[in-house]
């Protein structure tokens, strides 16, 4: 037997559209050609599904390849339903199944017939309780039994390759766990359909020999592979395993897979590799495919998108520092409010005037108007002595209005000799005077809790007659830097290798600035006792520990690795650029955010996920950065996958952007005055084009 050019695996989903994030139980696929394999393609739903499917067979055969596809469900059902479902007396080819199923199922991406055809199966079939079972709307179903509880199966529960396939389900099951019975139903009119576009040129495999160019088989990765790594979306892993492996098999190996003994294989189907499985146990060394891209996003891998690492992070962080006291007002600029307050007295207290002039009471209608003076003047201070009524008095900004005034004329306006006063109207009542309490009136709430306080808040504060505020202590936070090759800043005569450590300072100055008391735990070579030992002092002193480097997966990432075996350890490898790993876990109780090592890649982890998250922990509310959409400055294509965050700034109106990504590249920190953010998708940026722009101190 000829070996096949490519092959591309399939693991497939009876499910609605997964969305544009690529996740588990969905549909992925993958190709590979002797032994090397394309990165696994997440497809939402079938229909994209199908067109991918129809265009790259289409692709494969305009290069003369013979091309072997994998599907992970079943090829037909038990003996006896493919003639009972036709009325037919006489064996049945499975694949009119394919056709009569092709013309039966409606597929839309949010929704689809697959229950209700189920229950018109089993009520055309007899009682309506079987063969098939599961439902999971929210409806009842008539003939479609929720579960096996009222359940009763005509025919066999399993074909005759999945009783030997210890572990295999049922293809009667349609919902709960392992129910392949939904991606069935919902995978043979695709197979159909692809069958009839092609023609001639599929067979599928064991109902027909593998002499075409374009064979089907059915597949259970389950059957050769085990759990996938840590952080790899196991389907994902699956189909670019067995695509390695079938692809890189022998003639020979082929031959021995694709011969079966089996009398019941022609009719109810047959798992490629079943009574072979050493054959795909074998995992080929082989290269993989060159891409040259340290930005690329590893197969498989299980990437978190910002926003939902930024959900994830707010649901989960609560107050540490929970301590309260009391800070004269002059100290509590920059903290975090404990509890709301209310104005003690009435901004402002007393009815007053805002601006000097002459008060008189009521309105005063078009025309002129002479007015006796009174022999005295109100001033701000001043006890107020009424005013008779018919007479006017000088009144100076902020003077309390004595009774019997209610309005004021600007002096600007008025002739006076000193007993009289002289000016037009019409001048409405109560103009040029403030009301008591227009401002803020007393026992109103002016501050609440969770605000960091300004200035601004402290005079408010002051107005309304408070001395003090209660404030949260500041929240502690610690770090730490990780790496045998960091030294102080300063160090002369450094050997080959070693490097400065910057994060550390940036870390420590970031936090000073963002309001929270910065507690320096010092640098920490690559040993994973020292380092435990750093997280130990840290949890006696701090609420929370930030450290850089360390925190992906490799043989020196210790802080991922300690964070692991205490058991309360999230490995997050985000969707965003400059970044990716981002280890979130406890330590004795204090939370421990393990950022990027690289400066670039830590400052913007730091500003996009740790600010908002120690924010929350001191007492604040959740804050987001402030954005602006300005006029870009420069050009910009963007793959799909990641958000970027460029280093940037503002000039003459527009956002210019570093000349380097470069993850190293510190001065471009300096250079820049906050960061321009690219959405998750494909993005063509050119000069005068709106983009997002996040100033640093916003």
């Amino acid at each position: 037997m000829r070996r096949f050019d490519t092959v591309i695996v399939v693991d497939w989903s009876g499910g609605n559209d997964t969305g544009a994030a690529p996740r588990k139980d969905a549909i992925w696929v993958c190709a590979a050609q002797s032994g090397q394999a394309e990165d696994p393609v997440y497809l939402r739903n079938r229909q994209d599904a199908e067109t991918w499917l129809s265009g790259r067979i289409a692709q494969e055969r305009q290069k003369g390849h013979r091309v072997l596809v994998g599907f992970d469900f079943a090829f037909a059902y038990p003996s006896g339903f493919a003639e009972a479902l036709l009325g037919s007396d006489d064996p049945v080819n499975p694949l009119d199944v394919w056709a009569h199923l092709a013309d039966a199922i409606a597929d839309m991406p949010e929704r689809n017939n697959r229950f209700d055809l189920a229950g018109d199966i089993n009520r055309g079939l007899g009682q309506g309780k079987g063969p098939f079972w599961g439902n999971a709307l929210q409806r009842d179903i008539v003939g479609l039994p929720r579960t096996k509880q009222d359940y009763a199966n005509p025919f066999p529960e399993r074909r005759t390759c999945e009783a030997r396939a210890k572990g295999s389900f049922t293809c009667w099951q349609l919902a709960g766990a392992g129910a392949v019975g939904s991606q069935t139903l919902m995978g043979l009119p695709v197979l159909h359909r692809l069958r009839e576009r092609f023609g001639m040129d599929v067979t599928v495999w064991p109902f027909e020999p593998l002499g075409g160019p374009v064979a089907f088989v059915e597949i259970w990765p389950s059957l050769v592979l085990g759990s996938a790594p840590d952080g790899e979306i196991r389907d994902a892993w699956q189909v670019r395993e067995m695509a390695i492996r079938i692809s890189a098999l022998s003639a020979e190996a082929l031959r021995q897979i694709t011969t079966i003994e089996s009398p019941e294989a022609r009719r109810e189907g047959w798992i490629f590799g079943l009574g072979h499985e050493e054959l795909l146990q074998q995992t080929p060394l082989v290269p993989p495919p060159l891409r040259n891209d340290c930005f690329a996003l590893p197969a498989g891998v299980d990437w978190i998108p910002v926003d939902d690492a930024i959900a994830h992070l707010r649901a989960a962080v609560s107050v540490q520092a929970t301590e309260i006291t009391d800070a004269v007002l002059h100290e509590a600029v920059g903290r975090v409010l404990a509890e709301d307050v209310q104005a003690r007295t009435a901004n402002p207290p007393y009815p007053n005037t805002a601006v000097d002039g002459y008060g008189f009471a009521g309105a005063m209608p078009e025309g002129p108007h002479v007015l006796p003076l009174v022999q005295t003047r109100a001033a701000a201070g001043d006890a107020p002595t009424p005013v008779p009524a018919g007479h006017a008095v000088r009144i100076l900004t902020g003077a309390v209005l004595p009774a019997g005034v209610e309005t004021v004329v600007l002096q600007e306006d008025v002739t006076s000799d000193g007993n009289s006063v002289a000016f037009n109207g019409p001048i409405r009542q109560g103009a040029n005077t403030r009301k008591a309490g227009e401002d803020v009136q007393a026992g109103e709430t002016i501050l609440t809790a969770g605000r960091v306080l300004t200035p601004a808040d402290i005079a408010l504060a002051a107005a309304t007659g408070h001395p003090y505020l209660p404030v949260r202590r500041k929240l502690r936070v610690g770090v730490i830097s990780t790496g045998s090759e960091l030294r102080e800043p300063g160090t002369q005569n450094m050997a080959p290798g070693l490097i400065h450590d910057a994060n550390r300072p940036m870390l420590l100055t970031l936090l000073a600035e963002w309001g929270f008391e910065p507690v320096d735990l010092g640098t920490v070579e690559d040993d994973r006792e020292r380092l435990r030992a750093r997280f130990d002092e840290g949890a006696s002193r701090t609420d929370a520990i930030l450290t850089s480097g360390g925190a992906s997966a490799g043989d020196e990432d210790h802080v991922s690795a300690l964070l692991r075996a205490a058991g309360a350890m999230q490995m997050w490898r985000i969707a965003v650029k400059p970044g990716r790993p981002l280890a979130l876990g406890m330590w004795d109780g204090v939370p421990v955010f393990g950022l990027p090592g690289n400066p670039v890649a830590a400052l913007v982890c730091a500003f996009i996920f740790a600010r908002p998250a120690l924010g929350v922990m001191a007492g604040r509310s959740w804050q987001p950065p402030q954005a602006y959409d300005l006029p870009a400055r420069f050009s910009k294509t963007k793959k799909p996958g990641r958000r970027e965050y460029l280093r940037a700034r503002v000039r003459d109106g527009g956002v210019e952007v570093f000349s380097s990504e470069g993850s190293g590249r510190i001065s471009g920190l300096s250079w820049a005055e906050g960061l321009v953010e690219l959405p998750d998708g494909a993005a063509e940026v050119r000069p005068g084009d709106p983009v997002r722009y996040l100033p640093f101190r916003s």
